[in-house]
């Protein structure tokens, strides 16, 4: 007898997990197919324990840099396997409390690799190579994605490595270089550089962290070779010789080929789409480019069939693919849900000096034609940033001329990364500078940078 539910999501990551858990709230029988860890990539492999990462190596170039506060430590030092270890348990921490939220809503754990067989109908293959039968009335697919792999840059988890390996390491490499920069090059960069590893960045775009806006990424340069980081920008890897004892690495520039030795090389190029065998092809799913075509509820071309997350157009990041999850299975059960505004979706990076933004770039919204009013405020002229001692960076903000619009901001500096949401509502509530200037901010604060950097955008900023 197949295990019979309302819905059945398959994969279990930031996108399937709580759609799984909302879709439990509204009444519905779940269940859900997982081949791996609860919680997918993001809490196992991604978001979490990078995080962790992070932590660890901040606390380590605060202790490097005690006498800056007053304050003396002797020989600071660390144990790198305890390091490891740390991050691994906040990540099974995580996994399990997914464990435990979906026994509080009955939601069902099916362990094995889904397929579509037809609408409504999952065949499971589990570890042992047994099979079983799901059905449901509807079912998402939440599969996600896996670390990209170029020709060049075959990963072979000893010499040439992926982020999973980068965050396992057996251990601490001397020379490292990482091709891309990325959210995950730039993070897994400053993480091995401040434990102490020489870092190369490879990027094949004019700048670091491309996506972001040109000033962003000006001061990320600036902060990394501070820190130690060397930075090849209009650069690619062609090929990279492991024959020997570590790795030479070819690398392509405007000045011609270079070669630089290295113990390890991290391929944090993108990411690609799990969505080889999964039975797209046997019933027809439409794809284009990679990704599921899919209308703005999440709906593929084959009634009963949703897609959600990384497998979908749009950014791939967790806070989407749960956005993307609750509207899902809202439409589903017969609610009447928004539709996801991408055009207001934050982005964050975790290094030291932080990265967040939402919006136009000030490049974008000139090429879209619009008049902007474009307000900066750095750190070092905030208090609490001298206070704390992470002066780097700035708020940028950009603004419509004409109707007043938020247009975009854009940030870099210490704790930025739990400010951008304050931006991301006043531009859902259609808030406009003025009203951000007369909104009385906390001092010192480095969120009061925001109303700054909004003020120096009409002319009124007082702290400049």
């Amino acid at each position: 007898m197949a295990l019979q539910f309302d819905l059945v999501v398959i994969g279990s990551g930031p996108g399937g997990y709580v759609a799984a858990i909302r879709a439990a709230q509204l009444g519905l029988k779940v269940g859900v197919v997982e081949r791996e860890s609860l919680g997918g990539i993001c809490l196992n492999w991604g978001c979490i324990p990078t995080k962790a990462l992070l932590k660890t190596a901040q606390v380590y170039e605060y202790l490097q840099h005690a006498q800056d506060y007053g304050l003396t430590v002797k020989e600071a030092g660390f144990d790198f396997e305890a390091v490891i270890k740390r991050s691994r348990g906040v990540a099974d921490g995580m996994s399990k409390g997914i464990n435990f939220l979906f026994k509080k809503n009955k939601i069902e754990t099916v362990m094995g690799t889904g397929k579509l067989l037809a609408p409504g109908k999952v065949e499971v293959t589990r570890a042992d190579g047994t099979k079983e039968t799901v059905e449901a009335k509807s079912i998402i697919l939440a599969t996600g994605t896996r670390a990209r792999q170029l020709p060049n840059l075959p990963i072979d988890d000893k010499k040439i490595i992926g982020y999973r390996k980068a965050m396992t390491p057996d251990n601490l490499p001397k020379r490292m270089v990482v091709v891309g920069s990325g959210a995950i090059g730039v993070e897994f960069a400053y993480f091995y550089r401040t434990m102490g590893t020489e870092v190369t960045i490879v990027e094949y775009m004019p700048r670091i962290v491309p996506v972001e806006d040109e000033e962003v990424s000006r001061q990320m340069e600036k902060s990394y070779k501070k820190l130690g980081i060397n930075i090849l920008t209009s650069a690619e890897v062609t090929k990279v010789d492991t024959s020997g004892a570590g790795c030479n690495v070819f690398i392509k520039t405007a000045k011609g080929e270079q070669q630089i030795a290295c113990d390890v090389v991290l391929s944090a190029v993108g990411v690609q789409t799990n969505l080889e065998n999964i039975g797209l092809e046997e019933l027809g799913i439409k794809t284009e480019k990679g990704r599921i075509v899919v209308d703005n509820f999440y709906q593929t071309n084959v009634p009963g069939i949703f897609a959600i997350g990384d497998i979908v157009p749009g950014p791939a990041l967790a806070h989407v693919a749960s956005a993307e999850g609750i509207i899902c299975v809202e439409k589903i059960t017969g609610h009447n849900p928004e539709p996801l505004n991408y055009q207001n979706i934050p982005g964050c990076t975790y290094a030291q000096p932080e990265i967040a933004s939402v919006g136009f770039t000030e490049a974008e919204a000139r090429a879209k034609g619009y008049d902007v009013r474009v307000g900066k405020f750095p750190f070092s002229a905030s208090g609490k940033a001298a206070a704390a001692g992470v002066k780097d960076g700035f708020v940028k903000v950009i603004f419509d001329k004409k109707y007043g619009e938020w247009l975009g901001a854009h940030m870099i500096g210490a704790n930025v990364t739990e400010m951008i949401a304050e931006v991301v509502v006043a531009r859902k509530l259609e808030t406009t500078g003025h009203e951000i200037i007369k909104s009385v901010h906390p001092h010192p604060t480095m969120s009061e940078a925001i109303m700054e950097a909004t003020a120096a955008a009409y002319d009124e900023v007082i702290h400049l």
